[in-house]
């Protein structure tokens, strides 16, 4: 929907690519797909389940056997994003660093991004 020719809507790093395949492989999952949805204290979260069937209307992006569908409604708001994994001594888990956010809050669940994409 709102992918340039020649470049993916998002990036993903081998660590996040190695972490999607391991849960994809868990039950048989088609990939993850990841969206936006309202909430937080800063206005908008990310959202990440399991996909079963892909939408027709989902952007795919595959890095090796690693599988991400991004909702249409969320496509604007995360092209150009790097999806990775970290692990720390407190925590693992995804990490988006996306150019189209304007500010982030403390706990760095919530999000919020340029009002020219929210008015979109």
């Amino acid at each position: 929907m709102f992918a340039m020719p020649g470049k993916q809507a998002v990036t993903i790093t081998p660590k996040a690519a190695a972490q999607i395949a391991r849960l994809m492989e868990k039950d048989g999952h088609q990939g993850l797909r990841i969206g936006v949805k309202k909430g937080g204290c800063a206005g908008m979260e990310y959202t990440m389940d399991y996909v079963t069937e892909i939408d027709p209307l989902d952007e795919v992006v595959e890095s090796g056997a690693a599988r991400v569908m991004i909702a249409p409604m969320a496509q604007m708001f995360l092209f150009g994003t790097e999806i990775d994994y970290e692990t720390s001594l407190l925590e693992s888990g995804f990490k988006f660093r996306n150019p189209n956010v304007t500010e982030a809050c403390g706990c760095g669940e919530s999000i919020k991004f340029d009002a020219t994409l929210s008015a979109s």
